[in-house]
């Protein structure tokens, strides 16, 4: 094990601030700038090394937050956090899991930075109150009565229902036959009748839907007759994606997309689907995720 703190806790830090920005390439800026900072202090006046370095990386993804959120209204069709391809034992954490997970991640986009902030430095990472408000620059107090309104927001917009993970490769396992051999009724029988499908390609991806597709049979010919229309064949395979069973989706062999479902009673009620080449670079390895 390195004696460099900043190395020892990489994946940590990595996860707090992908937590916070919802992107791989900017959470790897942020750790480039904490490191840069880091580097910079006499390492050995510091008392507790882990709780310096979150304080840190929280401090510049709060700056990257402010401005990359301005850099989102203007983004072209839906924004997705940028999908991360992960091990199996990134599921065994079911807290981790859930936290990093693309419904999780959208309910994160609701809330306000410093919100955000609180929210996963206290629910995922367990952070003392006064650390969190040392990191956001608020008193203990003020940093209670956001958690628990973050926590409130929360809760009312996440996926209230936990799935099996063997039941969600399942159903996922059907809806990908489906995709793949073009089954209308395979399609019909696996999703939800009110499905919601939310597509990101970023104003860079022909036939990519830029606002959400609701319903199964909307669904189903949206899925198909895209197939049909612009003449490919899309081969779904299933993958660990932030944190659950999802699926790589290719063309002629080459990687154009990322799947993340929700399940809920046996049939998918959610598509999270990212098409944006920007945002697939981190599907060809294993992110280190820990907490």
């Amino acid at each position: 094990m390195s004696d460099d703190a900043f190395v020892t806790h990489r994946s940590l830090l990595f996860t707090v601030a992908y937590e916070m920005l919802g992107s791989a390439a900017d959470a790897e800026d942020v750790l480039q700038e904490s490191w840069l900072r880091w580097s910079a202090v006499d390492q050995g006046q510091v008392r507790d090394p882990r709780a310096y370095l979150v304080r840190i990386v929280t401090r510049q993804a709060l700056n990257q937050l402010r401005t990359v959120s301005r850099r989102r209204e203007d983004y072209v069709g839906e924004w997705l956090p940028e999908p991360l391809l992960t091990s199996p034992d990134v599921a065994d954490d079911v807290e981790l899991a859930e936290s990093v997970s693309m419904a999780m991640l959208t309910v994160l986009e609701t809330l306000g930075p410093t919100e955000r902030a609180v929210f996963v430095l206290r629910e995922v990472f367990d952070v003392p109150y006064d650390e969190i408000a040392d990191a956001v620059d608020k008193t203990p107090a003020a940093v209670r009565q956001i958690a628990h309104r973050a926590k409130d927001h929360v809760a009312a917009r996440r996926p209230r229902v936990q799935v099996d993970p063997t039941e969600q490769e399942q159903v996922l396992e059907r809806f990908l036959t489906a995709v793949n051999t073009g089954d209308l009724q395979g399609l019909m029988d696996v999703l939800a009748p009110d499905v919601v499908s939310v597509a990101d390609g970023g104003g860079k991806v022909r036939g990519a839907a830029r606002r959400p597709i609701v319903g199964a049979a909307k669904l189903a010919a949206y899925l198909l007759g895209g197939m049909a229309k612009f003449g490919v064949q899309f081969v779904a395979t299933p993958a660990w994606v932030n944190g659950a069973h999802g699926a790589r989706v290719e063309v002629d062999g080459e990687l154009v997309g990322a799947i993340s479902v929700t399940v809920e009673a046996g049939r998918i009620t959610r598509i999270y689907s990212v098409a944006n080449p920007d945002k697939l670079a981190r599907l060809d390895a294993e992110a280190a995720l820990t907490r």
